[in-house]
């Protein structure tokens, strides 16, 4: 599984745990829809951490809380990916 498709699934689970479609959160975190649903889609592949965050307010969550998770806490970067 990419990264990406990691926070994509936390999102979609958070969501549904709390009865949000991602138009609802968009207007609670103030994240335009457009970009949002890039996310969701995949489109966006590294999100800025001020859009996480604002997601993460919007789940009245910290952004630590809403990155604090098994599969993404266990992700392996490859070597080639760094910078």
């Amino acid at each position: 599984m990419e990264y990406s498709e990691l926070y994509i699934k936390r999102i979609r689970e958070l969501c549904k745990k709390r009865g949000f479609t991602i138009n609802k959160l968009a207007s609670m975190s103030n994240v335009k829809q457009s970009t949002l649903d890039n996310i969701v889609r995949g489109m966006t592949k590294n999100p800025r951490v001020k859009t996480l965050h604002k997601i993460a307010l919007a789940f009245n969550m910290t952004l630590a809380e809403l990155l604090d998770f098994s599969e993404l806490n266990e992700y392996c970067f490859d070597d080639e990916d760094e910078e």
